[in-house]
Order: C-alpha cells, then sequence, then structure tokens
C-alpha cells in the first residue's frame, strides 16, 4: 500500500483540474477509512491529512479511542441512527448525514457543543441512497433555528454510481444551486460555504462543480 505515493498524485491531480479550470477554491481531502486500520490513519496524518471520515459507529468508536494522540479532525460521513447519536456526537468534529428532524431533536438532546453538520440531500433521486428531496432543504433548515447545538456548515451528496460524466456533474450542480439558495438567506447558524461532494471515482467532476471537500477512500489506499 503506497499511501505516500497515491496521495502524491492526488494533490496532483487536484492542481492540475484547479489550475486547468481557473478554479480558486481550497479543496480539503477528507480520506474515508472505512477499510483500512490504525497504523493506516497513522501514516496519512504524517503526511499531512488530518480529516479522517468513519461510516460505522462502532469503528469510529474504537478508531477515536487508539488515536487520541493523533492531530485528528474526526468526520461521521455514515448514516446515523438516533439510539447512537450519544456514543459518538461529542467525539465528532463534523457530521455528514443530518437527513431528518428525528436526528436534529436527538443531537440537540446529546450534545455538549456546537455540532458542524453538512445537510445529507439525495441529488440524484435513487432510492438507495439516504438524503432530503432536494425540494425539502430550504424548509428543513430553516427549521433548524430552534436547535441551538446545530451549525449547517455545508450540504451533503452521492453521485450516480456510472460514469456519464453528464449525469454526474448534474447531480453535483444541483446541490450549488442549492447551496446558493440557503447561502442567500442569511442565516447565521447556517452559513453552508461548504460542499461534502466527490470521492474516488467522481471528485474530478465535483471540483468543477464547487466541491469544497472530497472524501477519498480507494484512491489513497490501492497498492
Amino acid at each position: 500500500m503506497n499511501i505516500i505515493g497515491n496521495l502524491e498524485k492526488l494533490n496532483h491531480e487536484i492542481e492540475t483540474i484547479k489550475e486547468k479550470n481557473h478554479i480558486k477554491t481550497n479543496i480539503t481531502i477528507l480520506a474515508a477509512t472505512k477499510y483500512v486500520g490504525v497504523e493506516e490513519i497513522k501514516m496519512l496524518v504524517n503526511s499531512g491529512i488530518h480529516n479522517i471520515g468513519e461510516n460505522k459507529v462502532q469503528d469510529f468508536l474504537i478508531k477515536y479511542e487508539l488515536l487520541q494522540s493523533e492531530p485528528i479532525i474526526w468526520h461521521f460521513i455514515g448514516s446515523l441512527q438516533t439510539n447512537k447519536v450519544n456514543k459518538i456526537i461529542n467525539k465528532l468534529d463534523y457530521l455528514h448525514s443530518l437527513d431528518r428532524e428525528s436526528l436534529a431533536i436527538e443531537i440537540n438532546k446529546q450534545a455538549t457543543k456546537v455540532i458542524h453538520c453538512f445537510v445529507e440531500v439525495n441529488c440524484s433521486g435513487e432510492e438507495n441512497k439516504h438524503g432530503l428531496n432536494p425540494n425539502e432543504v430550504i424548509s428543513f433548515i430553516k427549521n433548524l433555528e430552534q436547535y441551538d447545538k446545530i451549525k449547517v456548515v455545508g450540504l451533503m451528496t452521492m453521485a450516480e454510481s456510472q460514469t456519464d460524466e453528464l449525469i454526474i456533474r448534474r447531480t453535483f450542480a444541483r446541490l450549488k444551486q442549492i447551496q446558493e439558495a440557503v447561502i442567500s438567506l442569511n442565516l447565521n447558524y447556517a452559513p453552508c460555504l461548504q460542499l461534502s461532494m466527490g470521492m474516488s471515482n467522481d471528485f474530478h467532476y465535483a471540483i468543477l462543480e464547487g466541491s469544497t471537500l472530497i472524501r477519498i477512500g480507494s484512491r489513497l489506499f490501492s497498492i
């Protein structure tokens, strides 16, 4: 596993895309570490990647305990059940999967600090994906004003699992449109300046459509 080499190639690709398309946005690499262990995460941190994302509560808790001495910014990027909020919410720096009021209620109940959240949006319309219908996002975010422990820092989505550039970019562009609508509301609790979109197979398109954070797994950990 050539993590350092893979990271160098990834950084080069990102900078090439930005230069070619005159993009000034700072792109944060979030390492999706679902399939790797503590030693690989330490290698990432030593290489300058401090944003680490986990999908499952139990895996997050194990890695969190073993890596407390590391300068990690912890993200939870999987769907979070309300009955597991109390286990992880005060250990997180960012939650990428706020998608229903019942979850917001539980976060507000359990959190001892303000939680930076991405509202998850199902821009592709696929039934097997989590997230709000795009048409529900504005009213959902307006309703979050009553929850003082939630700050909406951005939106998150996943594109279709396919290779059609037009379809993928259309999905990402939809999230960008929603973000602009949220920003125009000028809500103190929902600045919504970030877009969490793009993974190993489609981050190129996500950057072109305005992503500020890409969730990368296999590209970092391939042999």
